[in-house]
């Protein structure tokens, strides 16, 4: 499947900083019986975003008019915890969300994420709440993500450097998921296959 590249992305970072909010709260379980992925956007912390009648709750960040159509989030600890349901990144996606900068994550969720060509950007506790602070003033809010330079631009001009596999970042910068990244060496396993065939001739 080709995905999206992330090169370079500005765009408006919303503060959430919560600790360990799991993939329940991110996609809760009404939105997994669906038989594609159309649609999971509305679900994305539905019950944060909506109020018992359906309206938005004015008081999520994501409602407000300063950080409406975020690209980006900074997060608690242990973010993305709990089930493995890939649906949580697939709706993050769909609302638009690029990257999320926090300074621990859940692995099935770490991995869910690149497989799907979500930045996750894991940084010390310190540094995530300078830029929590930061992106949750409205006149300070907005970001960019240079992945190929490894670096976050913030809004009182100051640059934050972070670390990342250099296969994720591959990855992510050319818009592959496992399957893409796996036919990038398609002449070396070709390659490989000669070679163990005319080794082990009894196997052809």
């Amino acid at each position: 499947m080709s995905l999206q590249p992330f090169t370079q992305v500005s765009g408006l970072a919303a503060p959430f900083l919560a600790a360990n909010v799991d993939t329940d709260v991110i996609m809760p379980k009404q939105f997994l019986k669906g038989i594609d992925r159309t649609g999971l956007d509305r679900g994305v912390f539905f019950d944060l975003r909506f109020l018992s009648d359906g309206t938005h709750n004015p008081e999520f960040v994501l409602n407000q008019p300063a950080w409406q159509g975020a690209n980006f989030l900074v997060v608690g600890p242990n973010f993305g915890c709990g089930s493995s349901r890939e649906h949580a990144v697939w709706g993050l996606q769909q609302l638009g969300i690029r990257a999320l900068i926090g300074s621990s994550f859940a692995g099935i969720f770490y991995d869910n994420c690149q497989r799907n060509g979500v930045l996750l950007i894991t940084l010390e506790e310190a540094q995530v709440s300078r830029i929590g602070r930061l992106v949750g003033e409205p006149e300070t809010a907005r970001i960019s993500i240079d992945l190929a330079a490894q670096h976050i631009g913030l809004a009182d001009g100051s640059v934050m450097d972070f670390q990342i596999d250099t296969l994720r970042k591959t990855a992510l910068l050319l818009g592959l998921d496992a399957i893409g990244s796996t036919l990038q060496r398609r002449e070396q396993i070709k390659a490989f296959e000669r070679e163990h065939l005319a080794n082990n001739p009894w196997l052809g």
